[in-house]
Parts: structure tokens; C-alpha cells; sequence
């Protein structure tokens, strides 16, 4: 569910990302006027994408993996490894997470605006980053669960 979320909060954001441009073009050719804030909308939509996107892409199985390596392990040598870097991956989304949590809160503790037209608080763009992070947070760790569960199985078939 959390993944499916995530992902219509991305094609929203594409959407609204595609009317702000489309609408900046018109003006600009039209009346020869811009709003002057596509490239800051887009700027923060595209951030939030990128982020908000990871946990699509872990339930998906999207990333890269090193087909090299894991064609020469064994069944229960390739589990193993998906373990591993299962909880590589968590730790360092963890981390990245901690660190995006102190960036929010400076946001806040110091009132930080964009030095633009839109004045835009940067807490607001800031916490698209973070919700992306706590998602793939959430997403590393089902996965997690499922590859033990590989590896126990695995295990029980070899004895």
C-alpha cells in the first residue's frame, strides 16, 4: 500500500510539473509574460520525485544488481547475499534518514525560505525528501523479511 501511495504521489507531481511548464511556455510565447516560478516548482517536483520514487523502485525490484556475481552463486548463496545487502541498504537508508531529519529540523529552527519570488519555505520541499527516505526505509525492511524467509527455506530444503 505504502509503495502504491508513493507512487501516485509521483505521477501527481509529474502532472502538476507538466501544467506549471505548459502553462509558463503559453504565457511566455502567448503574452510574452512567465509567472516565473516553473523552474522553482520543477526544481522541488523533481527532488520529490527522485525520492519519493525509491520505494517504488525497491518493491519493484528495479535497481541495479551485479548479475555477474549472482549468476555464479548458488541458490541459497544468492539469498544470502540479497540478505546482506538488505541490511547494508537498510542501514545506510537509516542513516540517510537520521541525517534528513536534523536537515528538517534546522529547516525549522532557522525559518529557512528560498531567496526567490515564491519565498518558499525550504521545510516543505525538505520533507519530501525525508518521506521518501522513511518509505524506502519501510520498503528495505519487507524486503529484508522476505529474503530471510528465502534463506530459512532454503535452508530447510538442503536438510
Amino acid at each position: 500500500m505504502l509503495e502504491i501511495i508513493c507512487k501516485y504521489v509521483c505521477l501527481a507531481a509529474i502532472a502538476v510539473m507538466l501544467v506549471v511548464i505548459a502553462v509558463d511556455v503559453a504565457t511566455r510565447s502567448l503574452f510574452n509574460f512567465s509567472f516565473e516560478i516553473s523552474d522553482e516548482l520543477g526544481g522541488y517536483l523533481l527532488a520529490a520525485i527522485t525520492f519519493v520514487s525509491l520505494p517504488v523502485c525497491q518493491a519493484n525490484d528495479s535497481f541495479h544488481h551485479v548479475e555477474l556475481v549472482q549468476a555464479r552463486l548458488s541458490p541459497r548463496g544468492r539469498a544470502v547475499s540479497h540478505v546482506v545487502f538488505d541490511l547494508l541498504s537498510l542501514m545506510f537508508c537509516g542513516l540517510l534518514a537520521w541525517q534528513l531529519v536534523r536537515f528538517e529540523m534546522s529547516s525549522w529552527r532557522f525559518d529557512d525560505h528560498a531567496p526567490t519570488y515564491l519565498a518558499t519555505p525550504l521545510w516543505l520541499p525538505r520533507s519530501a525528501m525525508l518521506a521518501g527516505t522513511a518509505a524506502l526505509c519501510v520498503s528495505v525492511l519487507r524486503t529484508l523479511v522476505v529474503d530471510i524467509r528465502r534463506v530459512c527455506d532454503l535452508g530447510q530444503e538442503t536438510v
